[in-house]
């Protein structure tokens, strides 16, 4: 049996799409934190059961039958906790007899990252790593609709006023839950850490506004503001604003700036550009 944590997340959700294409339903189990919001994947025979990373004891159930599982990674604030959180998926998943145990990790995942999350897939791929259980660590590229935070706000105000950044390899949700869904179910594909997976080409934020000027016929500026200024300007909490400072410090010293043709063969199709991302939220607003 094949077994997803965060099924309804929106990778999860895609991955098990993926799945069921190819998978039978009895052959398919999910973790969920609330089973109510999986009653469709149910009613199609996919065993659907609760679990939560933060509570070990309700991870032997759902790991249970397990040949193959996938973990996406906890969304958890916190480096211990968010380790924490994951080590108990993978020795939940090692202790139900997985001959595999899956991760979804990240291209940026460094000990000595400057964006926190980074640090926590690099720890967690230590940790699988010594676990003795065949393992991938898929090495996603940095989700596209992240995008999205920043696109309204520009759109509307005709300025994309943010930190300092740098390149980033912009990756599309279907085309990593494709890569996901291909490596669980042909033998022998992404073993250990992968090459990164991510679309061919980068964009940092200059770009993106100069795509958004060419699409909306509209100019639409980049202005690169202080840390500190942003900050103040942000409107966002001091403990959620220096997270997300993270994210820009990491990209301008070129983290998330790697490519690779890996994502492109696995799924056998050129994975989403950036641009093409910006024009369809762009389209949408308007």
């Amino acid at each position: 049996m094949i077994i997803v944590t965060g099924a309804t997340g929106k990778l999860g959700t895609q991955i098990v799409d993926q799945l069921l294409t190819v998978v039978p339903p009895a052959e398919l189990g999910v973790s969920v934190r609330d089973p109510g919001k999986a009653a469709d994947l149910a009613a199609r025979g996919v065993r659907v059961r609760a679990g939560d990373f933060t509570d070990p004891a309700s991870l032997a159930a759902v790991f249970e039958g397990a040949d193959q599982a996938l973990i996406i990674s906890a969304s958890i604030p916190g480096f211990d906790a968010a380790v924490a959180a994951n080590r108990a998926a993978v020795d939940a998943a090692r202790e139900a007899g997985a001959r595999r145990i899956l991760y979804t990790s990240h291209q940026g995942a460094s000990p000595e990252s400057e964006f926190g999350p980074m640090r926590v897939h690099a720890a967690t791929e230590d940790y699988l790593a010594e676990t003795g259980v065949p393992f991938t660590a898929l090495r996603n590229g940095f989700y596209v609709s992240t995008l999205g935070f920043y696109l309204t706000p520009a759109l509307e105000s005709g300025t994309l006023a943010l930190p300092e950044d740098g390149p980033v390899s912009w990756t599309a949700h279907p085309d990593l839950a494709a890569a996901a869904a291909a490596a669980l179910t042909s033998e022998g594909l992404l073993d250990g850490v992968t090459a990164p997976l991510t679309a061919p080409a980068t964009a940092d934020f200059a770009e993106v506004a100069s795509i958004l000027s060419e699409v909306t016929g509209r100019p639409v500026t980049r202005v690169v503001l202080g840390d500190e200024e942003w900050k103040a300007a942000s409107g966002l909490p001091p403990h959620f604003a220096d997270f997300t400072l993270g994210m820009f410090r990491a990209a301008r010293r070129g983290e998330f700036a790697a490519t690779g043709p890996t994502l492109e063969k696995v799924i056998g199709r050129a994975p989403l550009p950036a641009r093409t991302f910006v024009e369809h939220f762009a389209g949408n607003v308007r």
